[in-house]
């Protein structure tokens, strides 16, 4: 193994980069101490690396420095990314070119806030670095956001710095290999303290980097539970679009995506705006697909995952990529952002999983606590019917078959609606099955076109997805 690839401590990171005389940046860290660039001062030999490093503390110094923000907020993406791009700006302006000459520019930062007096608020931040691989390259940039675990401010402020020096570091050395840059973000930092929840690749050293699979990485390797990325395909803060919101779910593997999905989807979510007395405005409709999903057939196949989000993207919807099998763990991530109203759609085969008491056994309360955090306030399951390919028959929540043991709780959530019949449904759609069509993708044979929604099939075919491959005619080799 090479020492590019061994793990190093933050100070010997630091004083790699301190080494290295063609680095040089600023650092400007707001919210809990210059942490990040102190390593940098004790590991020795700084004088060639670090141009300036600033605390902008005071709300009014820092609004003349950087401008105001809208609504007063400092901990945002946007404050982020002003501090960046100023801080070059003031080195380009300054430091002559060609007095230095192979000098590659940086600039560091951070806005965070820890854990406050009373602990109620574990803290949060957002860290990033504007950076250049080559003297004459334009700048790239990572942001990162991060959400503090320790009950500790101190101990928050050891942990930011530790993980400032590893995206410096990372920056420039692993560049060509953001799996690797990811991963090396917790060198001696344990995901038991700090979560990254969202992270953005920008720039033309990641012109190449498809920041979705980057948030997968985050997930898979255990350093979130769930990523977000809108139809456009751009990373989402989850605080930022769920905060408050009414939010209503769809799990499933969309491996396609059926027009069952979207019956499901809009009858489900026309059900749960009456009930919840809001508007579509008002509330974030998210389709799930959970990690154990992805990996249903082995590892990960990232071409197989982006062929699903594309076509979910397509279509307009916001995805959720999560770690949560059980979906009780689902709501309670839910719940911890919003107050709201929350809804999800689902068939008869998950709802019977749901009152499976086998997936509860690591819970000391068993299926009454998991019960406890999936029917909370304001949760409702709006189930679509299922139509048995053999027998024929219409399943429901009126002739739905739990365990023995489990009917009279069942029918308590029946009775008080927490469980709720998606009664306006397209009956032809009840003899579309997703393993059949995805059978008949792989084997190339037609007949599943119709069973998707409209340019689903085009764009399937035109990629090649689910292992679809055209019929080569007679015409195609004369």
């Amino acid at each position: 193994m090479s020492l590019m690839y061994q793990k190093l401590t933050p100070k010997q990171k630091a004083l790699t980069i301190n080494l290295d005389p063609t680095i040089y940046g600023t650092f400007a860290e707001i919210g809990a101490g210059q942490e990040t660039v102190r390593h940098f001062f004790r590991a020795g030999g700084a004088s060639g690396t670090i141009a300036k490093a600033m605390s902008a503390y005071d709300k009014d110094f820092s609004d003349a420095i950087y401008g105001k923000e809208v609504k007063n907020r400092y901990v945002t993406q946007n404050r982020l990314r002003k501090m960046l791009r100023y801080e070059v700006s003031l080195i380009e302006e300054r430091i002559s070119r060609e007095n230095n000459p192979n000098r590659k520019f940086f600039s560091y930062a951070n806005t965070v806030t820890t854990i406050n007096f009373d602990k109620t608020q574990k803290g949060h931040g957002w860290v990033g670095i504007r950076f250049q691989c080559a003297e004459n390259e334009d700048y790239n940039e990572i942001v990162i956001h991060v959400k503090f675990k320790e009950n500790d401010a101190t101990l928050q402020q050891e942990t930011l710095g530790n993980l400032g020096v590893n995206l410096i570091f990372g920056a420039f050395t692993y560049y060509d290999n953001p799996r690797r840059l990811i991963e090396s973000l917790y060198d001696d930092v344990a995901t038991d303290n700090l979560e990254i929840d969202m992270i953005d690749f920008s720039g033309p050293a990641f012109s190449y980097v498809d920041n979705r699979l980057m948030s997968l990485q985050l997930v898979k390797n255990g350093m979130t539970d769930a990523v977000i990325f809108n139809s456009q395909g751009n990373n989402m803060l989850p605080a930022d679009i769920l905060y408050k919101k009414n939010i209503f779910a769809v799990r499933g593997s969309f491996r396609p995506v059926t027009k069952v999905n979207i019956d499901m989807l809009k009858n489900g979510i026309d059900m749960f705006l009456k009930d919840a007395a809001c508007t579509q405005e008002q509330t974030e409709i998210l389709i799930e697909i959970t990690i154990s999903n992805l990996r249903a057939d082995g590892d990960i196949d990232e071409r197989d995952f982006l062929d699903r989000v594309d076509i979910l993207g397509k279509l307009g919807y916001t995805v959720i990529i999560s770690n949560f099998s059980e979906y009780y763990r689902l709501i309670d991530y839910f719940a911890s952002y919003t107050n709201g109203n929350i809804g999800v759609a689902m068939g008869v085969n998950n709802l019977l999983m749901v009152f499976d008491e086998k997936y509860y056994k690591n819970l000391s309360g068993g299926i009454l606590e998991a019960f406890g955090k999936f029917f909370r306030n304001g949760m409702r399951v709006y189930l679509y019917p299922y139509k048995d390919p053999e027998s024929h028959i219409l399943l429901d929540s009126s002739n739905l078959k739990v365990e023995e043991n489990l009917k009279e709780l069942y029918k308590y959530f029946k009775l008080n609606d927490r469980i709720v019949d998606i009664t306006s449904y397209n009956p032809e759609f009840l003899e579309i099955y997703s393993r059949e069509i995805l059978r008949k993708i792989t084997s190339n044979e037609s007949g599943w076109e119709s069973q998707v929604p409209e340019g689903v099939a085009e764009m399937i075919k035109e990629r090649g997805m689910f292992g679809y491959k055209e019929e080569l005619s007679f015409k195609q080799f004369s």
